[in-house]
């Protein structure tokens, strides 16, 4: 998704197209950072149950990354010329995904979405990492560098969801209710009985 904003200048060393290339991924990343913060502050306040608390803690800390990534997306954006969006409406127009779909449920259920959610906004970091690989590695720099983070966070979130075999809760879910049932042990099915 182009940005369609005429970059008034760019860094040293790198052609505008290059340049506005770049600001486009940014901008995307950026909005996947500004949409997790609030995810997992949605989450930290809707999760229940017996691992409550641990799991509440747990993500406080994820949050503050997050936001903390969005900050240094932002900038790089600036940084090239570009102007980065952050307002709420455009996040909802230009974002490539849903809205996340679990209210108060239990920490297996959120867990088991965010499985889902970790998953996405990684993906997208990797092949944007690849991408920038021919167009400007300071920006693939800080990429790798919050993806490792995000994998950090991910493996926290996964290791809620593995049996002592490996094997996770949410494999094969395709969707964060999928994925928030099997992880709870529930069904359509079962809540219906």
């Amino acid at each position: 998704m182009a940005t369609n904003v005429k970059l008034h200048y760019t860094t040293p060393g790198m052609d505008e197209a290059t340049a506005q290339r770049v600001v486009d991924l940014l901008q995307d990343r950026l909005y996947a950072c500004n949409d997790l913060h609030l995810t997992l502050k949605h989450v930290h306040w809707n999760v229940v149950g017996p691992s409550f608390i641990g799991v509440h803690e747990m993500l406080d800390p994820q949050v503050d990354a997050a936001r903390g990534f969005a900050d240094e997306l932002a900038e790089r954006i600036a940084t090239l010329g570009g102007s980065p969006v952050g307002t709420p409406g455009a996040l909802v127009e230009n974002r490539g995904w849903g809205e996340y779909s679990i209210g108060r449920d239990t920490t297996q259920a959120h867990l088991g979405a965010l499985d889902l959610v970790y998953t996405g906004v990684i993906t997208s970091y990797r092949e944007n990492i690849q991408e920038l690989d021919d167009l400007d590695l300071v920006t693939q720099d800080m990429l790798i560098s919050h993806t490792e983070q995000l994998e950090q966070f991910h493996w926290f979130v996964r290791a809620h969801l593995e049996d002592k075999g490996g094997s996770l809760s949410t494999e094969g879910a395709t969707s964060e209710t999928e994925a928030a049932e099997a992880a709870a042990g529930t069904s359509d099915a079962d809540a219906h009985h």
